[in-house]
């Protein structure tokens, strides 16, 4: 591989071959593979570098919670030297970078939200695991919730929509299709058992802003974002959602700009075998077609994952840059990995690049980057050259320091929480309430239209206006995430919803390729 230009991104070098990625062809895309503890971390965190010092804004999930090193000085370590020496590189000039800290859950970062409604069902339906037919009316929620205006924010709003879609299935049927108490109650379930890990704080407002991403400090170096998704990864559906609903926003977000002399952002996917394992055959679909037109909105997606069979061949075709670390031949599928790696990878005479991934130590790579002709390059086997900045995860008070001085400081803190469904359909519920007089110990309840409840008789037997106020006792008066068993009465109880042409709602997830347009 020739010398390196100074547009060049240095990323690996043996002796006088030097690795250079060049920036108008980073955003063909690539890949990072190789086993635990092989080094894929350490390259992309170089990677990430190259492309800040050239002023390109890099986002990165921080599965093992050791990539916020990036934001303070590196320092000459003993271990850290004699390696550089042993491997003839250079001593790296010892700089930190501008970092944003994100965090769905909002403890190690700023919080990120995306409202249902963006997210759309298709997404939504990955996230649940739902079958087709659970998909089917997730579907039809959504569709309903556009024909009567209800807006779908956050959890709650679907959760109520979803209720008083069950309720009134029979009022639906006619124009939207079978509606499955069974399919509702799926949907239910998926909803609560997101909530139990933590995902309704992901639903919500202010929705992120996709420009927050795209920042260069002073001095013009691009900044690095950073999601600390060691939380996250605990819940593995809700990680690979967010970091696909991330990467539509972009693609929806930028306007075609087609080849430029450097990406306007590199989107790096890390643990990218959660992004494709189980997933029905219309996401991959989706996902690859996303992958393929995104480059145009100058975005380069890099996919990281212990074994390059865990990406899709039709996605696979399209990662021009290859960054491959060892691999070990221990079962079946391993050799199978290590033949298919060195099969996808440009031949070299003096290489024999089917041995060499088995044996490469750790921090050595097999690399393969798109040439100026937009070629792949002849594999070369090298070292990764050693970041600048620190190496390892930073300290708290650090954190918060970096919180605190953050270009986003203070506008996601705190979440706002408008009228939508969920509001509008309690609204409605209760101006349907009959006036009922009042009952012994549970006080005076108002009939809608202003008049006492004392101008009408009282009912010889407990009727819907008792059971309502027993709901308003247990439900105290406040909203709350969860229906309450008095909420749960008078949705059940609730006749047919009146249908009136509203404005949609346009939901951003891959819109463009299903032909909506953004809100």
């Amino acid at each position: 591989m020739a010398a390196s230009s100074d547009a060049s991104i240095l990323i690996a070098q043996h002796g006088n071959t030097l690795c250079s990625l060049l920036p108008d062809k980073a955003n063909r895309h690539g890949l990072i593979t190789g086993a635990t503890g092989t080094g894929k971390t350490i390259t992309l965190q170089t990677m990430a570098e190259g492309f800040s010092r050239i002023g390109v804004p890099v986002f990165m999930a921080d599965v093992k919670g050791d990539l916020t090193g990036i934001s303070q000085k590196g320092i000459a370590q003993p271990k850290l030297t004699k390696i550089i020496q042993e491997r003839g590189l250079t001593e790296p000039a010892f700089q930190p970078f501008p970092t944003t800290l994100w965090d769905v859950f909002g403890e190690q970062g700023h919080p990120v939200r995306a409202t249902v409604s963006d997210l759309g069902p298709l997404l939504l339906s990955r996230m649940l695991n739902l079958n087709e037919t659970q998909a089917g009316v997730l579907q039809l929620v959504f569709k309903i919730a556009d024909d009567d205006g209800l807006l779908l924010l956050d959890m709650k709003d679907l959760r109520a929509m979803c209720q008083d879609v069950g309720d009134n299935a029979s009022q639906y049927t006619t124009e939207y299709g079978n509606i499955s108490a069974a399919s509702i109650g799926a949907i239910q379930r998926g909803l609560m058992q997101i909530e139990s890990q933590g995902g309704e704080k992901f639903f919500g407002e202010p929705m992120l802003n996709i420009a927050d991403f795209m920042q260069t400090d002073s001095a013009g170096q691009g900044m690095v974002n950073i999601l600390a998704a060691d939380k996250l990864m605990n819940a593995p559906r809700l990680y690979a959602t967010f970091l696909l609903w991330m990467l539509s926003e972009l693609f929806e977000t930028l306007p075609e700009v087609g080849d430029l002399d450097r990406p306007k952002m590199v989107f790096f996917f890390d643990e990218a075998h959660l992004l494709f394992n189980d997933a029905p055959k219309v996401l991959i679909e989706r996902i690859e077609l996303v992958v393929r037109l995104v480059r145009s909105k100058g975005v380069g997606v890099y996919f990281v994952t212990q074994n390059p069979l865990d990406i899709p061949d039709s996605v696979l075709a399209q990662l021009g840059n290859r960054v491959q670390h060892a691999l070990r031949a221990f079962t079946p599928r391993d050799q199978k990995a290590v033949k298919s790696a060195a099969e996808t990878m440009r031949a070299n005479p003096g290489l024999d690049i089917g041995s060499a991934i088995t044996e490469l130590a750790v921090g050595e790579a097999l690399v393969s980057f798109l040439d100026d002709k937009g070629r792949p390059s002849v594999t070369e086997r090298a070292f990764v050259i050693p970041p600048s900045s620190q190496i390892g995860p930073i300290t708290p008070e650090q954190r918060k320091t970096l919180m605190s001085e953050s270009l986003v400081a203070g506008v996601y803190e705190k979440a706002i929480d408008r009228d939508s469904a969920f509001e509008a359909i309690k609204g409605r519920m209760q101006a349907r309430q009959p006036a009922t007089a009042s009952q012994p110990g549970l006080g005076t309840v108002q009939a809608p239209n202003g008049a006492s409840p004392g101008d009408s008789p009282p009912p010889a037997a407990p009727q819907r206006g008792v059971l309502d106020s027993i709901g308003d006792m247990l439900n105290g008066g406040s909203r709350r995430t969860r229906a309450s068993v008095g909420e749960q009465m008078i949705k059940s109880a609730a006749s047919s919803i009146g249908r009136e042409v509203g404005r949609q709602i346009i939901r951003g997830v891959l819109g463009g390729i299903f032909g909506g347009s953004r809100r």
